[in-house]
């Protein structure tokens, strides 16, 4: 007997059926962010990282045109399993005339759709509100300067038509995410208006007629960043009560809030109150470092959250997050196959059981079971997934030999 059949017995004996973990996984599509291949630049700006963001590390050959960021994901493609799509950020534009951020359009991301459409696969959106000359003050759409901030609600409205392109193209539906980095490093002398002029501008995009069959416009929050450490204008508070109020969908980051708070409590609250939520799952490390993507707790705790509450199909999940000091490729694959490796995880949980079990009181045979299943043979499991997906388990070496003959030649 081979080691997924003896795995599958004993997931069995717990009423876990690896064959429908196995099938459903297959289906679960994970949005998979480009900044990962060049260290969050872009192609339209010369302007140096910035909004909180930082990347660290030179780790030699980083993707610096939009044929090396293609080349290194279809690497990914190849190297992960499960269906995915492609998360663009509008600082990924390849531009040919005089557009700038607040003039952009479909055009301009069109290399970008024949290249999703060839693959197969969707694409995800975020204007990028960093990272630009028009950044005044670290201030965007809340800037009281209103050439400023009608600037960037320019941008969101072209970044709005853009979805939708995308959309059409793919047949997909577009995650349209906004995040913006304004903030005050110390203490403000006032909250208030700042948080007045980011819902105005919100509210002057969203007037913007658009599919919303088509587009799910997401909004997300942060808790602080490197030079906003005492006040972040978009908060979890303002952005889910906006989100609410617009009837939009919540996006939740894990590396966006106090290090005591954790993303997979949130969850069961916000799919009680909304059709979808959304994710951006990635490591933080003290703070909002954008670690890659391991399969630590929080990451398997969150899948459990979606599974358990039968939400695959009303939660976008994406990745995010950029590491510079190790090989690019192996930070990709190495983060989302860990998710891919979580929901598995979770999808190998005798869930029901176990919520029976929690409503008869019986904590006692909750936490054995829950402890017995840490060391249930998941691997087996991952490794028969990856041998249904074509995908060898063995990543490392190839990562090695593209960046032999690939990324050491640029």
């Amino acid at each position: 007997m081979n080691r997924y059949e003896e795995a599958k017995k004993i997931y069995a004996s717990y009423g876990v059926d690896t064959e429908k973990a196995l099938d459903t996984l297959k289906d679960v599509v994970v949005s998979i962010h480009c900044w990962q291949g060049d260290d969050v630049v872009g192609f339209d700006s010369k302007e140096a990282l910035s909004g909180g963001i930082q990347t660290t590390g030179n780790y030699p050959g980083k993707a610096t045109t939009p044929e090396e960021l293609m080349a290194d994901f279809d690497k990914v493609l190849a190297l992960t399993p499960g269906k995915k799509k492609l998360s663009l950020h509008a600082c990924y534009a390849i531009i040919d005339d005089d557009a700038d951020r607040s003039t952009i359009e479909p055009k301009h991301f069109a290399k970008w759709v024949e290249y999703a459409k060839s693959r197969n696969i969707g694409l995800d959106f975020n204007p990028t509100f960093f990272s630009h000359p028009m950044v005044k003050d670290g201030l965007t759409l809340s800037s009281p300067d209103e050439e400023v901030r009608k600037y960037w609600v320019k941008h969101a409205i072209a970044c709005l038509k853009i979805s939708e392109y995308f959309a059409t193209e793919t047949g997909m539906p577009c995650v349209m995410n906004i995040w913006i980095p304004d903030g005050y490093k110390d203490i403000p002398a006032d909250r208030l208006a700042p948080r007045a002029r980011f819902k105005k501008s919100l509210d002057e995009i969203l007037d913007t007629p658009y599919d919303k069959s088509k587009v799910y416009v997401t909004l997300e929050s942060k808790v602080f960043g490197i030079g906003v450490e005492s006040y972040t204008v978009g908060s979890a508070e303002f952005c889910l009560s906006y989100s609410d109020y617009k009837g939009i969908t919540p996006l939740m980051d894990n590396g966006h809030y106090h290090p005591t708070e954790v993303v997979s409590d949130k969850i069961s609250s916000l799919l009680l109150f909304n059709e979808k939520i959304a994710l951006h799952i990635t490591r933080a490390v003290r703070w909002d470092s954008d670690h890659v993507i391991l399969f630590d707790d929080e990451t398997k705790e969150i899948a459990k959250e979606i599974v358990r509450n039968d939400a695959l199909d009303r939660v976008f999940i994406a990745t995010d997050y950029f590491d510079a000091s190790i090989n690019r490729i192996s930070a990709w694959v190495t983060g989302v196959r860990n998710v891919e490796k979580s929901l598995l995880f979770a999808l190998l949980q005798p869930s029901e059981m176990l919520a029976k079990l929690q409503n008869e009181n019986n904590f006692t045979d909750i936490m054995v079971i829950s402890e017995e299943m840490k060391t249930a043979p998941i691997g087996d499991v991952w490794a028969e997934y990856l041998r249904r997906e074509g995908v060898n388990a063995d990543y490392l070496t190839e990562v090695k030999d593209y960046e032999k003959t690939v990324l050491a030649n640029r």
